[in-house]
């Protein structure tokens, strides 16, 4: 199982099938031909192998309602480019409940492809306040939160201790380690996920959402991104580059690749998602017992991160609707959502998990994660949003390479993300 970038391909990604739908634009009110039978459970990337064990529960006492596993490729790109031809093929599609990246979710509901769902069939009220609205679109509900994630700050706080400094609450504290204590012990000082892709998405809307800014309005409708929060987030990576405290290496950054330098011990600071820390402070790593965890800085405090995670939605014609609700109820159970922590090792979305001390204990980055998740903002919101991502990726990255300046991307980024919104 991978995580899923707010972030980035490198995150591990679960994607869930159900088999014996028809795609198509219809409303969940419209009926289906059937309330239960059998499911196809389809994942993409499940490197743990947990799901495989959990499904066997559901098995055991739905005899009528079998699902059998099925995975997707492990890359996101083209996971999702197998969902969209699926349900853009007609009837009888192979994919019928979806675990749907929190950012496709507003476009699968505005192309009509998944159906809106009853909120009082799911503990929504359990979950934790913001996961809910990645599942949202216009005001209604088409999918149930799944598993969620938020960036974190990674640091050596074996270093910080030699220097007696508290971990980074700031950007200006991030910037003054990474400029002058990170070359003291021949470390390079921070790094995110840069390379063009998902993850420079991610990292470029956290820059801009802790600086009080916004990229999209109103469900994608309004472009909002021309602003001075935009051009001091954006400006904020670009100055480290140019001045040399974030590596030209993180260009070329994904998840993995960023976790490794860090783990390698040639970083002070890392932004990546908890699987990171949970790696990196495995036996064998060169920085175990070394590193500490804490929110993103911000300009003033802590910053914003994005959300990341997944979300459960339901073919627009789905042949057996009553099976794939049950399924996704008993998926966000209580019991279910701490094997998906303790086998799966993804974040869940039961807010109460979070506060379980022998949870606490195992993985003990849960209530610095829960903060962050509190306090994060999804990814901009569009029915357009591959290519909405596709604009902030190029633009962003012209910047931060120093073919244009902080000020002109932003101007850039504004002109086609308003074609793109058209």
């Amino acid at each position: 199982m991978r995580w899923i970038r707010a972030a980035g391909r490198g995150l591990l990604v679960l994607l869930v099938v159900l088999t014996g739908y028809v795609a198509s634009g219809a409303r969940a009110d419209e009926g289906a031909a059937g309330g239960r039978g059998p499911l196809t459970l389809a994942t993409a990337g499940d490197l743990t192998g947990y799901l495989g064990p959990l499904l066997q529960g559901w098995n055991r006492t739905h005899p009528g309602e079998k699902v059998t596993l099925v995975e997707l490729p492990d890359s996101a790109d083209e996971t999702r480019a197998q969902m969209v031809t699926d349900l853009r093929g007609g009837d009888r599609g192979r994919f019928d409940v979806l675990n749907i990246d929190v950012d496709w979710t507003s476009e699968f509901a505005a192309a009509g492809w998944i159906r809106t769902l009853p909120r009082e069939r799911f503990p929504l009220e359990s979950f934790l306040p913001p996961v809910v609205d990645t599942a949202t679109y216009d005001g209604r509900l088409y999918a149930v939160p799944y598993v969620t994630n938020a960036g974190l700050l990674l640091y050596r706080k074996d270093v910080l201790a030699k220097e007696g400094l508290p971990p980074p609450r700031t950007w200006a504290e991030l910037e003054r380690d990474a400029k002058t204590v990170a070359p003291k012990y021949g470390l390079d000082g921070y790094a995110g996920q840069l390379l063009p892709y998902e993850g420079l998405t991610v990292n470029a809307a956290e820059a801009v959402y802790s600086a009080g800014g916004t990229i999209l309005g109103d469900e994608g409708a309004r472009v909002t991104v021309d602003s001075a929060a935009a051009r001091e987030g954006i400006g904020f990576l670009a100055r480290g580059l140019r001045e040399g405290w974030i590596p030209k290496a993180a260009l070329t950054y994904k998840e993995e690749e960023s976790k490794q330098a860090f783990q390698d011990g040639r970083l002070l600071f890392l932004r990546n998602w908890p699987y990171a820390y949970a790696v990196a402070s495995a036996p064998g790593s060169k920085v175990a017992g070394k590193i500490g965890v804490v929110p993103l800085p911000g300009p003033d405090g802590p910053g914003t991160s994005v959300l990341g995670g997944s979300n459960l939605a339901v073919n627009a014609h789905a042949r057996h609707p009553e099976s794939a609700e049950r399924l996704i109820a008993y998926l966000t159970s209580e019991r279910v959502q701490r094997q998906v922590l303790t086998q799966g090792a993804l974040p869940p979305v039961r807010a109460d998990l979070y506060d379980d001390p022998a949870l606490v204990r195992r993985f003990p980055y849960l209530p610095t994660l829960r903060e962050s998740v509190l306090n994060a903002a999804p990814r901009p919101k569009s029915p357009h949003y591959d290519q909405v991502s596709l604009v902030v990726q190029a633009v962003v990255h012209d910047a931060l390479t120093g073919r244009q300046t902080p000020a002109a991307a932003v101007r850039r980024l504004a002109r086609e993300l308003a074609a793109v919104s058209r």
